[in-house]
This record gives structure tokens, sequence and C-alpha cells, in this order.
């Protein structure tokens, strides 16, 4: 009987490690889900103005947030969606946020360093570059960090695309459909 138990034991215990080896690897998927009323949160320009994201109710904003280690990945897929961003009707119509994930970084002298980097980068991209010093832009979306993160909020002010990395064939055109849709294309 005692074999028996043990056996059991063994078992049940190799079950619980494969099931929780299992939900570790399970990818995560991007949040906050879509649909989901969209957060506030506050960020600067390398200048110190900020803007929070309230500001841009009723307007759709693509939210592309990286870090140091994420940027590079993402470079291609930035320039294009800048370049369809600032042609008619996109320029007028949808708000695009470039933000870093700077909040390491947030102490004299590095932040100086930064705001320098952030300036160039901003000039290097043909439009503005935010600072997320604090990371409440990651908390309160609940962003992944070393990943390149794509979030739409739409007009009303809800989630209308969230995605963990830079998006491609599929996801790429999920979000360009609806881009289209928010302009009124």
């Amino acid at each position: 009987m005692k074999s028996t138990a043990r056996r059991t034991f063994f078992s049940s215990l190799g079950i619980t490690l494969f099931t929780a080896a299992a939900l570790w690897v399970t990818p995560v998927q991007a949040v906050p889900k879509e649909q989901d009323a969209a957060p506030n949160a506050r960020i600067e320009d390398a200048d110190g103005h900020a803007l929070e994201l309230k500001a841009l109710k009723g307007k759709p904003v693509v939210i592309i947030y990286d870090d140091r280690t994420s940027a590079p990945k993402s470079e291609g897929f930035r320039k294009e969606l800048i370049k369809l961003l600032k042609s008619p009707p996109y320029a007028s119509q949808v708000e695009l946020l470039l933000v870093a994930n700077v909040s390491a970084y947030d102490f004299w002298p590095a932040r100086g360093t930064v705001e320098d980097a952030v300036r160039k980068e901003t000039k290097k991209q043909g439009t503005k570059v935010y600072c997320d010093w604090t990371g409440g832009l990651r908390s309160a979306f609940k962003l992944k960090n070393e990943v390149t993160n794509v979030v739409m909020v739409g007009k009303d002010g809800r989630v209308a695309f969230a995605l963990e990395g830079v998006p491609a064939g599929k996801e790429q055109q999920r979000l360009v459909e609806m881009l289209r849709a928010q302009a009124g294309q």
C-alpha cells in the first residue's frame, strides 16, 4: 500500500510539475485586451513637455512602445507606419506615439544623455519620440519589457488592437485595416 501511495504521489507531482512548466512557457497575450477601456498615462518628450493620453480621446492613437533592446527589431515597421500615417488622410486624423521605455535612466547624469539621444531619434524618425520615465505607461497598459508593444486606441477610447511583438503579415494588415476604418476610409 505504501508503494501505491508513493507512485500516486510522484505521479501527481509529475503532472503538477508538467502543468506548471507548460504554463510557464505559454506565451503571454498582449494586454490590455482589445475592447478594454484604455487607461490614462503620462509621457514626456525630450524637452519635458508632458502629454496625457486622455487628452487624445476622440482621435485614434497608435502607440509603439520600445526600449533599447526591442527598438532595433521594430525599426522597419516603424518606418512603414510613420510613412503611412504622414500621408492623407491619416496625417490629420491619427495620432502616432513612439514611446521609449527609459525608466531605468531617470537619474542624473543619465537622464540628460538619454534626452539628447531621444532628440536625435526624433529627428531621425521624423516624428516625436516620447519618454516613459516612470514606467507609468508600461504599467498602465501592462506592457512587457524588452519587446516591442503595439497598441491602437480607437476614437471611442477603447483598445482596438494590442500586440506584443512587431506586427507582420496578417497582424500588420489587420492594424492597417483598423486605421482605415478609424480614418473613415
